[in-house]
């Protein structure tokens, strides 16, 4: 008999809260920190912050150092390229043109795309009822988009049609999440506090020269985007990285994809509530797709 997935303690649930919260909330605070700062810039503070708080605490908690080898060195220069340098760009770079409540509901796709993903590299089938949600969630991701999409210069909106490729790229950042999570569990073994520290500073080698050369050397440009910028780095990034390693400890990984569901609601009522974005009824129709859809691929099949 396989051994019984844990039992989440009232601490476990009310950490997974907290990252939703924390991880839904992100989005609003890149749009404040893209009040004073360029997209390059906040997704470089995010990365180098990050590392530098996780590499700090590393080597306070003593976690050990993994044995390298080619295969192990490959997969963690990938999954830094595709957990935090190329995904925290197009998020950046998206949300100069879309709501952060629009760049929050994308994330509620990453578990849909690993399915495919899942089936082809990982070894885990992709079932009749998985492929239903995923198809389900593909139709909200799509409706996400909207209709433009496709002709956007049908519909003679220009500021519509300035939002097809910051659509397309907050979308595209899911998809890299997706293909990350599929390398990390292909990756060879490593302490999981060490790769997220690794993959933050592969993406700080790649985002740094990066910002340097288009964007400079940033200056505080004031209380609420100096903040926010900080904060990108610090909470959302390396906080939520260690918390995100309590509770797969304590509660299993499974127990982890609850914070699917709560990171595009929070994102959309931040968006409303604080910063005043407007919520259209396709954001609903496609959140309730996406979810729908994530349900029915997560449900376990009865026994017997």
């Amino acid at each position: 008999m396989p051994p019984s997935p844990p039992m989440p303690t009232q601490r476990d649930w009310l950490s997974i809260i907290a990252l939703g919260v924390i991880w839904g909330g992100t989005f609003m605070v890149v749009s404040f920190a893209l009040r004073g700062y360029g997209p390059v810039t906040v997704a470089t503070a995010r990365v180098v912050l990050g590392a530098s708080a996780l590499i700090a605490l590393a080597l306070v908690l003593r976690r050990p150092m993994p044995q390298w080898s080619p295969a192990l060195i490959g997969s963690v220069i990938a999954i830094g390229i595709l957990t935090s340098a190329l995904p925290f760009m197009l998020l950046s770079w998206g949300q100069q043109s879309v709501t952060s409540a629009f760049a929050g509901l994308s994330m509620a796709a990453v578990p849909l795309f690993v399915l495919p993903l899942a089936h082809f590299f990982a070894a885990e089938p992709l079932t009749r009822r998985k492929a239903f949600g995923f198809g389900l969630g593909f139709i909200g991701a799509a409706i996400l988009l909207g209709p433009d999409i496709l002709a956007p210069g049908l519909s003679g909106n220009a500021a519509t049609q300035a939002e097809v490729l910051p659509r397309i790229a907050c979308l595209t950042a899911p998809l890299c999440y997706a293909c990350g999570s599929v390398l990390t569990r292909r990756c060879p073994p490593i302490d999981p506090i060490t790769l997220a520290a690794l993959s933050l500073v592969v993406g700080s080698v790649i985002l740094l020269p990066l910002m340097l050369v288009t964007e400079g050397v940033p200056v505080w440009a004031g209380a609420v985007p100096g903040t926010a910028i900080i904060l990108l780095g610090l909470v959302p990034t390396a906080f939520a990285a260690l918390l995100r390693v309590s509770v797969i400890r304590s509660a299993g990984s499974s127990f982890m994809t609850l914070t699917s569901y709560q990171v595009p609601v929070w994102s959309m009522v931040f968006g409303a509530t604080i910063l005043g974005e407007a919520l259209p009824l396709r954001f609903f129709a496609a959140l309730g797709l996406i979810l729908i859809g994530l349900l029915i691929s997560q449900r376990k099949p009865k026994a017997g």
